[in-house]
This record gives C-alpha cells, sequence and structure tokens, in this order.
C-alpha cells in the first residue's frame, strides 16, 4: 500500500520515530470574504481509529457532521483556534492561518487529558517558532487520517459560525455559501454593503467598503 493510500502512513511513520502524541492540523476559511479562519488540531487513538476521515470538502455535510461528533467522542485530544475577519485584516489570512493554527495545537492541553503534541502533520503549511517535530503535506486532508480529523472539525465548528452569522445579517446567504465568494454573496455586497464581519481587504469587499448596510458598519 502506498502513502497517498494509507492514511495512518504519517502517523506511523511519526511514532516509529518515537512521538507519542502525534497532532494532524488544518484550517477552513482561507478563501472567504467574510468571517474568521478556524483551526483545528486532532490527536487520534492508535488503538481506536476512525473510519471514513478524509478531506472535509469531499464529505457531505451530514457525513461531516457524524464525524465531528465521532471525532469529539474518541479522539485522544482536539483544540481549535479561531481567528476573527478584524485580524485577519490586521496580519493577513496567512498569518492569521498561522495564527490560528498555532492557538488550536496550544488548545490540546485544555482538554480532560494534560497533552501537548509531540509531532504535528500539518496540510501544506508548517508552523514556524514551535519546537516540535513538523511535516508540512500537500494535500495532507486527503492523505493522512488525523488531518482529515483536523479539517472536519474546522470546517464544521467555522460552518455552525456562518450559520449564526446568518441569522444575525439576513439577506447575504452566509447559511449556505459561508462566507465563501459566490455569485450571490458579491450580488448581496454590491446591493447592501459589507456587514461588520466582511474582511474589508479582500477584493470584492474593498471596492464597497464605504457602503453601510444600515447595521453598524
Amino acid at each position: 500500500m502506498t502513502p497517498a493510500e494509507d492514511r495512518w502512513h504519517y502517523e506511523q511513520r511519526a511514532w516509529r520515530r518515537g512521538a507519542d502524541a502525534v497532532a494532524g492540523v488544518d484550517e477552513a476559511g482561507r478563501g472567504p470574504l467574510a468571517g474568521p479562519v478556524v483551526a483545528a488540531a486532532v490527536v487520534l487513538r492508535r488503538d481506536d481509529p476512525i473510519e471514513g476521515l478524509n478531506d472535509s470538502k469531499v464529505l457531505s455535510p451530514r457525513r461531516r457532521e457524524v464525524l465531528f461528533q465521532e471525532i469529539q467522542r474518541r479522539a485522544r485530544a482536539v483544540g481549535v483556534g479561531i481567528v476573527d475577519h478584524a485580524e485577519i485584516d490586521r496580519i493577513n489570512i496567512l498569518q492569521a492561518t498561522l495564527k490560528a493554527m498555532a492557538e488550536a495545537v496550544a488548545a490540546l492541553g485544555a482538554g480532560e487529558e494534560d497533552l501537548a503534541a509531540d509531532y504535528l502533520l500539518i496540510d501544506a503549511l508548517t508552523l514556524p517558532g514551535l519546537m516540535v517535530p513538523q511535516d508540512g503535506i500537500v494535500k495532507g486532508d486527503a492523505k493522512s487520517a488525523s488531518i482529515g480529523a483536523a479539517s472536519i472539525v474546522a470546517k464544521v465548528t467555522r460552518d455552525r459560525i456562518m450559520e449564526a452569522y446568518d441569522k444575525r445579517y439576513p439577506g447575504y446567504g452566509f447559511a449556505g455559501h459561508k462566507g465563501y465568494p459566490t455569485r450571490d454573496h458579491k450580488e448581496a455586497i454590491r446591493r447592501l454593503g459589507p456587514t461588520p464581519i466582511h474582511r474589508r481587504t479582500f477584493r470584492g469587499v474593498v471596492e464597497f467598503a464605504d457602503k453601510t448596510d444600515g447595521r453598524g458598519v
């Protein structure tokens, strides 16, 4: 079985190197025009593999929800980091993503088990400044069970945030597109102006920054 076919290949390699708490790390929300970027870090149990873990984008919403509950129940530890729209505008989306990932890794020790990750498997990126061995794996959410689990946790967490924003800012369709630059979303910005949660430095929003929607922008 090749590494691309074995979603535990990278975890097993880290375990062979002496690691105990191998955390998969991924994010959701780099591309949207509104809302936060959310990262998750997940340490799975060697003796309790969860079937069906994959890139969250290829899973149906219902399947993501089922797996989200399984991960929360069965994983050794789960951490989440959230960086909001204002911070994204202040430091840029790449730095905000790295910050959310670092916060997610740090949050692993906040659960029932006092756990610090001793090896990181990260989708595409590496985290500067952390004295922890790490592998940046391109398309890692489809290659590593741990990164796939983190992808699911980050996606479901962020989707729930955007669904709550949909109730607060009706007319933009946040519950559907989750802030991504769909045609309907961009038309709503043109018609109504940005909301307080829109990313003012992003193309598609910055052009309308002087237009308000009457809700405290």
